[in-house]
């Protein structure tokens, strides 16, 4: 295509009357051989409108990223698919990094996005020169071109950022030859407080940021390269910004080159102190450097940053990201003696001038809680916002700090009761005061001579607040009473005053994030306090519909928990409400779907807490069938909007929904969504099918009658289970097909005789193919030991009529060969158990059984014992798992806390987190090898489809394996000695004696489900049985 009507073409995708027209043309001529090239080449056009230069970088980007890497025809004859050909792609490898050099900034940051995709399929095989073509744009003395060759590099730097280090090992060596580069113009740019010096030293600080974050290669950035790293960070931190900055508004301040090279300094700073320079919390590989950094770095360090802080305190601007970084490293060297002690001079100040003011309600808090109280609540509660909060760290410094290190403790509250107990206090200071109270309530609540006053102190100082003017002051009060929710009230009228305000705080106050406060404060109280429970229960009608409306007005998060656990805790009184409940929450669903809900992730979080709330009232109201009749129908149109709209974000709760919907009854509207889950199947939900599963297993085994009674369900479910077996959604999904297919014999007993050779010819050519897991193997196995047991006359049928292909030879041998190999490789009780009671079936077949059977009768019983030996220990192990759930209350804390505290000169180590951050490590660089070497088979290696029950798992199930194995044994000894000599005459002294073992506790399980049922009907039961003491094994 001419480049002039390439120009064209896309500046009619800009008119709204044009662009469906001009993108049907691009899509006819962008596989032409050649198109690539000369979009680019328009791209970097000068002279060509800059509308229509972002149009053509941003169809670049598309190009790059959908069709730059080879792909392959998914099915053997399909087309291969389109990518842009070799001799398109080695020319804009050949042009881009100029294109990104002199790109005005807005088509520079798509380029980047394709040079990024570029990097990472052809670097370093189809592209080895790029490093050196990057480093002589970064080594030339014509700064104008520095810029697009260190955004080229951070790309590629990018790409690596998260690689394991085996795969970083080239890479690591490209950088030892790019960092002395990246020195030498950072120090010649550091005397130039140019705004363009000062962005150039933030892109060379964000390489080095994204090369170091995850991994220090010690190799590259040798002691001697980190020390003048180092003092680059600190001169950065150090240095004046220009005065002329502080005619630009504050809010706008962050966003200056000045503010943002000392912002990504500090990060450094904080990033290489916490992941490699911290004694005792570094992986091993770091335990020297850790050592040498503190003792070299640190103290340097932290005088510059407490100079920062000191600024701050002077009431000088220092933007909000560089004071969190710092106090960020101050809080990692409170837990090391010798960095204490630079700080510990200091603490009090920092306390006092810095750590309170930054907990006190500020302007702009108060700004948002007047103009914007929704925008303030989502701050407030916004997890991410705390990880950039510069309030967070004042507060995570003050915990540690108090925590951790003596006499601190005791000075802040001294501070803080001063401000408490002070006249014409300002109302922000009390709140700060309160603030700082509250972030350290769990030490208060260690330490006895705290733990005695807290109440007091609550009751003082902040039940008055409830009444103050200052919408925020009530808040803080609801937030500390949440904060000292594990408190011992000794004066229980006090307890009942702090719930009668927090109540009417959630009811009536007219400041919104107030009533938001409140509803998270009692869930909090009802957690903590069994009488707070008793004291809302009359009340929570009023409560909950209350809080409806607050998660309607704030579509906030953090209240569908408090809903759901109210309704928990409430069942009872729930039950008056539900449908009400239920439909205000279907209501609010669709308000928020409709509401600028695109690319919203806040939206969809919240969208996702009520569906997770309409759950929790749907399974509490599990027993309640008239009210789940009523509830069904407000659900299914929810369910309706996510399924017939293709919502995948909420195919998981969905699913969750008509599982719960499904749980006790399934009506007729129910088994219509079975269709439709179905169809989402169809369309695009395959990925989605163990998330299916437990609704499937519900439609299965809660209205069998109904399943059966249309022979398209168990067709829709063989053709679902059909295409994840034959697909490739990996082996956990093939794990689940089959063992729908299990459960759906195991469940129909007698009825299903049609489908047995399809499913069990489905499941072995699988079979045929290759398996990576055990667990895959053993759950095909299961489906045909399943039909075993169904109807032995059948499969074994089956088995001899049936071919597969590539099989040759015995089908039945195979299978019986394959499945005592695998004896060992049953897990958990299910399937031992299904395992025993198939070779009960193998062993009990009649005297023309076919020789494929005979030939391995020696072997049946050997691997009945292996089984029988891990039923033992999976019954234990369940055992105690029901004991350990009686037994499990949470202790009491005692004691004051003082061990916790550390004096001066002691360091503060913690082995859990070096022990888990050395695990990450190895498990990132797949050298977890003793994973395998802990694993110890106890018993417990439950697997998650043990929770797909069948008739023979439940606890009053008529089918007991012992007694099942026993019965044919000793029937057998009787009625066909030759077979059971044949089944028993190998056994050694060992396996006889387990044997008889089994034989024991065959008896006395029988015993025991005897007595069961004469407790049952009222009567008496049994404490001793009889055992035999020994069994005659005849056979020779």
């Amino acid at each position: 295509m001419e480049p002039a009507k390439l120009v064209e073409v896309l500046r009619a995708t800009l008119d709204p009357g044009q662009r469906e027209q001009a993108e049907q043309q691009l899509t006819e001529i962008h596989k032409i051989i050649g198109f690539s090239p000369v979009l680019l080449q328009l791209v970097m056009g000068d002279q060509i409108d800059m509308p229509v230069r972002q149009a053509g970088a941003i169809y670049m980007k598309n190009m790059v990223t959908q069709f730059w890497a080879e792909r392959e025809a998914e099915n053997p004859g399909d087309p291969v698919p389109f990518s842009i050909h070799e001799q398109d792609r080695a020319a804009i490898r050949e042009n881009i990094i100029e294109a990104i050099i002199h790109a005005p900034e807005l088509v520079r940051v798509q380029l980047c996005v394709c040079i990024s995709h570029i990097f990472k399929s052809d670097f370093p095989g189809r592209w080895p020169t790029v490093v050196e073509k990057m480093a002589m744009y970064i080594r030339t003395d014509n700064h104008s071109v520095w810029m697009g060759g260190l955004m080229s590099l951070y790309q590629l730097v990018k790409v690596y950022e998260y690689k394991r280090l085996e795969e970083r090992k080239a890479f690591d060596e490209t950088m030892t030859a790019l960092l002395p580069l990246l020195y030498e113009r950072v120090v010649q740019l550091l005397p130039d407080q140019s705004e363009i010096s000062n962005l150039l030293q933030k892109q060379i600080l964000k390489i080095f940021y994204a090369f170091t974050q995850n991994f220090l290669p010690l190799d590259t950035i040798t002691r001697d390269v980190f020390t003048q790293w180092m003092e680059v960070f600190r001169a950065i931190v150090d240095r004046p910004v220009p005065p002329e900055t502080n005619q630009i508004d504050e809010e706008d301040r962050p966003e200056l080159a000045w503010w943002k090279v000392k912002k990504w300094a500090a990060h450094i700073l904080s990033r290489l102190f916490e992941r490699y320079g911290s004694p005792g919390n570094v992986t091993k590989d770091y335990t020297e450097f850790a050592e040498w950094y503190l003792k070299s770095f640190s103290g340097g360090i932290l005088q510059v940053l407490m100079k920062v802080l000191d600024q701050y305190q002077q009431k000088l601007y220092v933007a909000p990201r560089v004071i969190q970084q710092a106090l960020n490293y101050i809080n990692e060297g409170i837990g090391h003696a010798f960095s204490w002690g630079f700080i510990k001079p200091h603490v009090q100040t920092m306390i006092s001038s810095v750590i309170f003011p930054l907990m006190c309600h500020s302007d702009e808090d108060d700004e948002l809680w007047n103009t914007n109280p929704h925008e303030y609540i989502r701050v407030k509660y916004d997890v991410f916002e705390d990880f950039f909060s510069p309030v967070m760290a004042a507060q995570t410094v003050f915990y540690t700090a108090a925590a951790k290190r003596k006499e601190v403790l005791n000075k802040a509250m001294g501070f803080c009761m001063s401000i408490l107990t002070g006249q014409n206090v300002d109302p922000r200071q009390r709140d700060g005061a309160l603030h700082m109270i509250g972030a350290v309530a769990e030490v208060l609540l260690k330490r006895k001579i705290y733990k005695d006053q807290a109440e007091l102190m609550l009751t003082s100082h902040v039940f008055p607040e409830f009444t103050s003017e200052m919408g925020y002051l009530r808040a803080k009060a609801c937030w500390v009473i949440r904060c000292f929710s594990k408190l011992k009230y000794r004066n229980p009228a006090n307890l009942t005053q702090a719930l009668e305000l927090i109540k009417a705080c959630h009811c009536t106050d007219k400041d919104l994030p107030v009533r938001v406060e409140a509803a998270i404060a009692l869930q909090m109280l009802i957690t903590d306090q069994e009488k707070a429970k008793t004291f809302l229960k009359p009340h929570i009608k009023q409560v909950v519909l209350e809080l409806l409306k607050i998660i309607r007005e704030t579509e906030n998060d953090d209240l569908t928990g408090v809903m759901q656990k109210f309704v928990c805790t409430y069942v009872e009184d729930m039950i008056p409400v539900a449908v009400e409940m239920m439909s205000h929450l279907a209501e609010t669903f669709a308000q928020v779907l409709t509401t600028d809900f695109d690319g919203s992730e806040e939206k969809a979080i919240t969208a996702l807490g009520i569906l997770n709330t309409m759950e929790t009232i749907l399974n509490v109201m599990e027993d309640q069938k008239e009210i789940i009749t009523q509830l069904e129908g407000i659900v299914l149109n929810v369910i309706g909007i996510i399924l017939q709209q293709q919502m995948i974000d909420f195919y998981d709760e969905v699913l969750s929904l008509i599982y719960s919907l499904t749980s006790t009854q399934i009506s007729h509207h129910m088994w219509e969504v079975f269709g439709m889950i179905y169809q989402m199947f169809q369309k695009d939900g395959m990925d989605y099918f163990t998330d299916m599963m437990p609704a499937l297993h519900n439609y299965i085994t809660v209205d069998t009658d109904a399943f059966l009674s249309n022979p398209q369900h168990i067709q829709v479910i063989y053709e679902m289970c059909k295409a994840v077996l034959n697909g490739d959604e990996g082996e956990d999904a093939e794990c689940h097909a089959a063992k729908l297919l299990e459960v759906i014999i195991l469940q129909c007993p007698g009825k299903v005789d049609p489908v047995i050779p399809t499913f069990v010819e489905l499941v072995l050519q699988r079979l045929t193919r290759e398996v990576q897991t055990s667990e895959l193997r053993t759950m095909c196995l299961q489906v045909v030991i399943s039909a075993l047991y169904y109807n032995t006359p059948l499969l074994l049928d089956t088995l001899t009529k049936l071919q597969v292909p590539n099989v040759t030879g015995s089908i039945m041998a195979q299978f019986l060969k394959q499945w005592i190999c695998d004896a060992d490789c049953f897990l958990g009780l299910h399937d031992r158990k299904i395992s025993v009671l198939g070779l009960c079936s193998l062993m009990n077949t009649p005297n023309n059984r076919p020789n494929e059977i005979s030939s391995v009768a020696a072997k049946i019983l050997p691997a009945s014992l292996l089984l029988f030996q891990g039923l033992k220990r999976a019954y234990a192990s369940r055992a105690q798992e029901d004991s350990d759930d009686d037994d499990d209350e949470e202790e009491d804390e005692e004691g004051d806390g003082d061990e916790e505290v550390l004096d001066s000169d002691e360091d503060d180590i913690d082995e859990n987190g070096k022990e888990y951050l050395e695990k990450l490590e190895k498990s990132v660089n797949g050298d977890d090898s003793d994973s395998d070497d802990e694993y110890s088979d106890d018993g417990t290696e439950e697997t998650a489809l043990e929770s797909f029950q069948t008739p023979i798992d439940e606890d009053n199930s008529p089918v007991d394996e012992y007694i099942g194995f026993k019965n044919i044994l000793v029937h057998l000894q009787q009625t066909d000695p030759n077979w059971y000599n044949a089944l028993t005459s190998q056994l050694n002294n060992e396996q006889r004696k387990e044997l008889e073992d089994v034989f024991k506790l065959a008896d006395q399980r029988r015993a025991a489900a005897e007595s069961k049922q004469i407790e049952e009907r009222g009567g008496y039961n049994f404490t001793n049985t009889s055992v035999p003491p020994s069994f005659n094994f005849g056979g020779n």
